[in-house]
């Protein structure tokens, strides 16, 4: 018997790399970005509604500040993808728990947009492949097919180009969230004006954070996280090189700005050095707030029916 509701659980990620290529005619970049899936979730479920009510959306939890409610939420568009693909008119109810904090560079748009996909998948009995929802994916953004997928992964091209990321061994990860997002095309924007007077190579996967995963050697992994949107997101908000600075002095083996930020991701040797960390950084005064994760984790997931 078909399902009459489904809820799926997606992560968070931050980038272990993310490197920008210059601007291209048609405006975009072409990206390197090594994603790592992280243990901060949304749970998104997709309930089927009656007939002519199309797709509707309520936002709960401890992040929605600025998430829309309308058609122009990622998972909206998301499920009427479905349906346009499918032939089918989509009569459904959207509900997405937030964990994931919003415009803070850990892809929680894209994060809802995935579980939507997923849940549309189990809920209609579709049976897509994973390189069927990833194409879907790509067409909704280019961290969508990330979301679904999960673990450690390098994107090439926009992003959304997947290949799995050789990695062994857990990450701990200490997340200095700010209460104010930062807008992703305004800090590609400041990226473009910083950089408007050099020659920007075409981005390379760095061989340091591949042999680094490999090894498992999180010392070494934190030696080689590298952002190039960071300079502008803290050119944009200038307190995130505090707080990079802050967390770097009480211990952190990297400091990394995720994605186009505000959130501040900074790796630690173990669950321990994660606590001492979170204590010091919320001490500090420095941060909004302080959140611990580990990765890397699966993607999307059904979790009940």
């Amino acid at each position: 018997m078909a399902p009459n509701s489904i809820t799926v659980r997606v992560p968070a990620k931050v980038n272990l790399q993310l490197s920008v290529g210059p601007k291209e005619a048609d405006g975009y970049h072409n990206l390197v970005s090594v994603f790592q899936a992280i243990s901060i979730f949304d749970d998104v479920t997709v309930t089927k509604s009656k007939a002519g009510s199309g797709v509707t959306i309520a936002v709960s939890g401890e992040h929605t500040h600025g998430v829309p409610e309308d058609h122009s939420n990622l998972a909206v568009k998301a499920a009427q993808l479905i349906g346009e693909k499918f032939d089918f008119d989509t009569d459904v109810h959207i509900e997405i728990k937030k964990s994931i904090p919003v415009a803070g560079g850990m892809a929680g748009g894209s994060a809802d947009a995935a579980g939507t996909l997923v849940a549309m998948d189990a809920l209609f009995q579709l049976e897509m492949s994973r390189e069927e929802l990833h194409a879907l994916g790509s067409e909704l953004g280019s961290d969508v097919p990330f979301m679904i997928s999960g673990g450690t992964a390098i994107g090439q091209g926009r992003g959304d180009q997947l290949t799995a990321a050789l990695s062994r061994g857990t990450y701990h990860w200490v997340l200095a969230l700010s209460s104010v997002g930062l807008s992703t095309p305004a800090v590609y924007g400041e990226c473009d004006r910083m950089r408007a007077e050099l020659d920007i190579a075409p981005p390379q996967v760095s061989d340091l954070l591949m042999q680094s995963l490999l090894a498992a050697d999180a010392d070494a992994v934190g030696r080689a996280l590298t952002n190039d949107l960071q300079n502008a997101a803290c050119s944009l908000r200038p307190a995130l090189s505090l707080v990079l600075e802050v967390g770097r002095d009480y211990g952190a083996l990297g400091a990394i700005v995720s994605g186009s930020g505000p959130t501040v991701a900074f790796l630690v040797a173990d669950e321990d050095s994660g606590l001492d960390l979170a204590v010091a950084l919320t001490a500090s005064g420095v941060v909004g707030s302080v959140a611990r994760a580990h990765g890397p984790v699966h993607g999307a997931k059904v979790i009940s029916n």
